[in-house]
Parts: C-alpha cells; sequence; structure tokens
C-alpha cells in the first residue's frame, strides 16, 4: 500500500511579515484590533502567526496599540 500525503509548500507572498504594514492592517479593525478567525478566513496556525506579526509591529511602533 502507497499513502499519498500532501505537503503544503509556503509560498513567499503566503508569508506574514511584520514589517509589511500594509498587509497588516487589512486585517485590523478602524480602532486597530485583530479581526477572529472567522473574518479573515485563516486556518488556526496562520492566525496564530498573523498575531504574533501584530503584536511584533506594535512593539516596534509600525502600527499603533490602539486607534481612535
Amino acid at each position: 500500500m502507497t499513502e499519498e500525503t500532501t505537503i503544503k509548500v509556503q509560498s513567499p507572498s503566503n508569508h506574514i511579515d511584520y514589517k509589511d504594514v500594509l498587509r497588516l492592517r487589512a486585517h485590523l479593525n478602524p480602532h486597530a484590533r485583530m479581526h477572529g478567525q472567522r473574518r479573515t478566513h485563516m486556518s488556526m496556525k496562520d492566525q496564530r502567526a498573523f498575531a504574533r506579526s501584530v503584536k511584533r509591529a506594535r512593539f516596534m511602533a509600525l502600527i499603533p496599540f490602539v486607534s481612535y
């Protein structure tokens, strides 16, 4: 028996980077809060990576913590 395995290759365009502010802001609401997983349609793994990137960008002052 042979088992077929699928390997998910992450392309560079799929990578979420904390320096890509425009891409991060696309998933933030006007108050600079992250949208939920249902709205972003990301997998759990991608949502965690996105959250880490947003937190890093906030710490580096690339995006605000709160926007009024």
